[in-house]
């Protein structure tokens, strides 16, 4: 596939879902079986501010490489309105996230699971 095939919002709208099952089936396949528990660790995953942490933090280990960072560019590029409890550059951030997970969704099933792997490995 190739990545400008896809526009950064398609990206970050492919991979939103994809994030938001992967962290549920995550949280789910680990025994949690409270809503209550399920609900704030699958938040603090899938929020705005939990997402660009987790970016922050797999960029300063180097994970990323240079088409996963086009991705994020494209997708953190689409954001066209900041909802009222958010700021700009997080949004920004997220966005991007959710546009790597689309393409590596959409391109590298291996390097999800690794990508995966990782989110989980460090925390939020």
């Amino acid at each position: 596939m190739d990545l400008k095939e896809y526009s950064g919002y398609s990206l970050s709208f492919i991979g939103d879902a994809v994030y938001t099952l992967k962290v549920r089936e995550y949280f789910v396949g680990h025994h949690y079986q409270s809503s209550r528990s399920l609900q704030r660790l699958c938040n603090s995953y899938n929020s705005a501010a939990g997402q660009t942490k987790i970016f922050r933090r797999l960029e300063a280990e180097g994970f990323f490489n240079e088409t996963e960072m086009d991705a994020y560019k494209r997708g953190r590029n689409h954001i066209t309105h900041i909802p009222k409890n958010g700021d700009l550059q997080t949004y920004e951030c997220a966005s991007g996230l959710e546009a790597i997970c689309g393409y590596l969704y959409l391109t590298d099933q291996k390097r999800l699971d690794l990508f995966f792997e990782k989110v989980f490995e460090g925390g939020v």
